[in-house]
């Protein structure tokens, strides 16, 4: 045998056991938490020697494998598959008052809710954060319409996106017994951040609704059963995925008001917040939103961002940072294993860059990496994906 082949073998075998290894490690990713004004910040490390030793080419074969291995795991499995044993579900009656349905929403910690139609037994809708911005909005453009905006009941959010012309509420859905792979798609066209399930009984045709999954869920069942996410090593600067997008950025001093358009008019869920450097140091969410206006719809929205982070509620996620060399590997570790819903991409001295959001991973799982051609997924010209929940 020549000394080639033999090299090669060994090349081979090396790969191998590197591969092997990589499949019984996971990423650690630390936290130190503070104060409510400096947030936990989490960041990931890797275990580069393993990665080392493997080909960038090989690095790429291997991301293209996982990925197919990934996509056919979601079309075998139904949406039903991702949900737990038992849960509750909390499902909002249309007739409900707007105010009421927030306290709602913040008692039981949810941050959506089907809504339910009772004269025609349907599903009407999601209700979410962007909801209660749209009524912020409507206030702050029609301050005399204080009445109106007390006695508001959820059936007439309708009229209030028409008179701000925003986007309608949410109607998308899927059946529960329907591929995981055609949900995700239609989350994906639909920009929405989660999919109600609904059944219909055969007795009576009314409509069932059975749970809502999110993005969340759907890309923590897939690290938790996909051992193919730690083959996904390729880092995120060769793969477009959410790195090529104008940021929206606020300051500890922006009015909370002026966030809350820009939560509205770019449909993302989240701003982040930097200082005078340019340095990442908190973000607001929509979520923040609902705190804000606990005590009421048309709280002063004239308070700076800072003071309104002061109202948040004490279950906030902290910040999640990445670099432009981390890996899906570590990324989907970490969802595995914590709740997050976006992670900023700072440079070394924590400057901000870019974000990717869970929308951007599971947009790059279902069309990414098509056969030598990675921008294919990226020539969409909307900026929504900016940076959402």
């Amino acid at each position: 045998m020549s000394s080639v082949s033999q090299q090669q073998q060994q090349q081979q075998q090396q790969q191998q056991q590197a591969q092997a290894a990589l499949l019984q490690t996971a990423s650690t990713s630390s936290s130190t938490s503070a104060d409510a004004s400096s947030p936990s910040y989490h960041h990931h490390h890797h275990h580069k020697d393993l990665v080392s030793s493997l080909t960038t080419e090989q690095i790429a074969k291997d991301q293209k494998i996982a990925l197919r291995a990934i996509r056919l795991f979601l079309k075998s499995k139904t949406s039903y598959d991702v949900l737990p044993v038992s849960y509750r579900l909390i499902v909002l009656d249309t007739s409900l008052l707007v105010k009421k349905s927030l306290n709602i929403l913040l008692q039981n910690s949810i941050v959506s809710a089907p809504l339910w139609n009772n004269k025609t037994s349907r599903f009407a809708g999601l209700l979410t954060s962007s909801d209660f911005i749209n009524v912020i909005q409507y206030y702050f453009q029609f301050p005399d319409k204080f009445d109106l905006v007390e006695k508001l009941t959820l059936d007439g959010l309708r009229d209030v996106e028409k008179a701000i012309s925003v986007e309608p509420i949410e109607t998308i859905s899927s059946h529960p017994f329907k591929s995981l792979y055609e949900a995700c798609v239609k989350m994906i066209d639909s920009k929405a951040r989660r999919i109600p399930l609904i059944d219909e009984d055969e007795k009576t045709n009314r409509e069932i609704v059975v749970s809502v999954l999110t993005q969340y869920r759907i890309l923590k069942f897939v690290a938790l059963n996909c051992r193919e996410t730690r083959m996904l090593l390729r880092p995120l600067k060769d793969i477009n995925i959410g790195t090529e997008k104008q940021m929206l950025r606020a300051t500890m001093e922006t009015p909370v008001i002026d966030v809350i358009h820009v939560l509205s008019q770019n449909s993302v869920s989240s701003v982040p917040i930097v200082d005078e450097n340019d340095k990442l140091i908190n973000v607001y969410e929509a979520y923040d939103v609902l705190t804000l206006i606990k005590g009421g719809l048309y709280t002063d929205l004239s308070l700076s961002v800072g003071e309104a982070l002061m109202r948040r509620s004490e279950d906030f996620e902290g910040v999640y940072t990445c670099t432009l060399n981390d890996r899906l590997s570590t990324i989907m570790e970490t969802i595995r294993k914590s709740r997050l819903h976006r992670l900023f991409i700072v440079d070394e001295n924590g400057k901000l860059i870019s974000v990717i959001t869970l929308s951007d991973i599971l947009k790059y799982i279902l069309f990414g990496d098509a056969d030598g051609d990675d921008d294919n997924n990226n020539n969409d010209d909307d900026d929504d994906v900016q940076l959402e929940a």
